[in-house]
């Protein structure tokens, strides 16, 4: 796998809680973005997903669909009220 090099601009206080984590974890600051990149874009997927399912169940009818079922429903039971 190809190693990229970047070069970012953080506010300073930002950076020092950064210092703050690597040390307290010791791992890189390199190591450091990569996790909290790699987590960002899960975390985005994830919202993605989340979305997409939402929308595949939001299918629930609307006032119009709601009454043309009612109707449909009056309807049956008007067709076969005379075979009970």
């Amino acid at each position: 796998m190809a190693i990229v090099k970047t070069a970012i601009s953080l506010q300073e206080s930002l950076f020092e809680q950064i210092e703050a984590v690597v040390e307290e974890m010791q791992i890189s600051r390199s190591r450091f973005f990569a996790l909290a990149a790699e987590s960002f874009i899960q975390q985005h997927e994830n919202q993605k997903l989340l979305i997409e399912l939402n929308a595949a169940y939001d299918d629930v009818p609307n006032a119009e669909e709601q009454e043309l079922l009612r109707q449909m429903r009056h309807k049956k039971f008007e067709l076969v009220a005379d075979e009970w």
